[in-house]
């Protein structure tokens, strides 16, 4: 069964002491251990949507999964994991936490609030940030006056 899972971005999982995952790679827990959702067990997700709320990194992960030993509305827990493709969209994120962003300070100019420059000046540093045009140094001067923004409203 194919299912959805992200790992940080050095492709390791966000619990336990794993070896990072590779490409093509099968594990299973062995042994009567009981596989239980949200204790142990190799977790995934029906959608890359559901899978973004576990997220301990920005690598994205198609896994095929052994018969799920338990499942919910969002995750499923399996005996088996096989890592079959991972990409790491880090950039896609973050391009998509810009639009929410943006999004929300349009609600705003819609209800009549005003909204302050440093809010949306933050925003456009962190879309280039995301595509390599900002320094790590810009983005944090923009976070920290889109805070001042928010404290000063």
């Amino acid at each position: 069964m194919k299912s959805w899972h992200f790992l940080r971005d050095d492709m390791t999982a966000s619990s336990g002491d794993e070896p990072a995952w590779t490409e093509g790679e099968e594990r299973t827990i062995q042994g009567r251990t009981k596989i239980t959702l949200c204790e142990y067990g190799y977790h995934s997700a029906p959608t890359p949507w559901d899978a973004l709320g576990y997220a301990p990194g920005s690598v994205l992960c198609l896994v095929e999964i052994s018969e799920p030993e338990g499942r919910d509305e969002t995750k499923f827990v399996s005996r088996t994991r096989k890592l079959i493709k991972a990409i790491n969209i880090e950039r896609q994120l973050r391009e998509f936490a810009c639009d929410v962003a943006e999004e929300a300070l349009n609600l705003q100019v819609q209800r009549g609030n005003t909204v302050d420059e440093r809010s949306c000046a933050a925003i456009e540093v962190a879309r280039r940030f995301a595509r390599g045009a900002a320094t790590r140094e810009e983005l944090d001067a923009a976070r920290d006056a889109a805070g001042d923004a928010a404290r000063d409203a």
